[in-house]
């Protein structure tokens, strides 16, 4: 048999004939700030209400269970749009401010038509809740809202701008509210008793 020679070359590595792919890395891509991903993000659009709202008292709570205490929060707000609608709510969460997120939903869930004339309510009524009882009177252009802060807020928020006020009984905040809105719900325009009754308004 023929003897065959077989000729090996040995190549030696260095920094001039580095392959490139070797000198980045792993083929890994040079870090470039201009090819971020937050650059291919969408602004976040947020939606343009006409809704207001007020945060009208903020309490922690602490419940008893057999582990020991749980502390969390609970919020009242008032939500209202200033045109004749208004809602109230109220939430419970271990931050205040997931707390007021659940009220302020939980009030535009809730929000009611209340009747006015010129700013100000048509007759005289007598809300209640509770112990709480508050007496509205209609007013004059120009008296402005002389009320309480709890009960304030939701005759602003509803978009009455003259009415007389006074509270008779417990001023808890939660009951002010919640009287304050049972006694606007139940005022009545001339309008709508005469279509109540089937007569014409001037016959009232």
């Amino acid at each position: 048999m023929e003897n065959v020679e077989v000729k090996t070359e040995e190549t030696v590595v260095t920094a001039e004939n580095l392959p490139e792919t070797a000198s980045k890395g792993r083929g890994k891509k040079p870090f470039n700030k201009d090819n971020r991903k937050n650059n291919d993000r969408k602004p976040i659009r947020r939606e343009e209400s006409d809704m207001d709202k007020k945060v009208v008292s903020v309490r922690r709570v602490t419940k008893v269970v057999k582990g020991g205490r749980t502390l969390r929060f609970s919020a009242l707000v008032v939500v209202g749009d200033k045109k004749g609608k208004v809602g109230i709510g109220m939430g419970k969460a271990k931050e205040v401010s997931q707390a007021i997120e659940k009220a302020t939903t939980i009030a535009k869930k809730n929000m009611k038509p209340i009747s006015m004339v010129n700013g100000t309510i048509p007759h005289e009524v007598n809300g209640k809740f509770s112990t709480t009882n508050i007496l509205m009177l209609p007013a004059k252009t120009g008296t402005g809202v002389i009320a309480g802060g709890a009960a304030r807020s939701v005759i602003e928020l509803a978009g009455i701008t003259d009415i007389v006020t006074k509270i008779h009984g417990s001023t808890n905040k939660i009951n002010c509210v919640q009287a304050t809105l049972n006694g606007l719900l139940s005022v009545k325009t001339k309008e709508e008793i005469a279509a109540r009754r089937g007569k014409n308004p001037d016959e009232i």
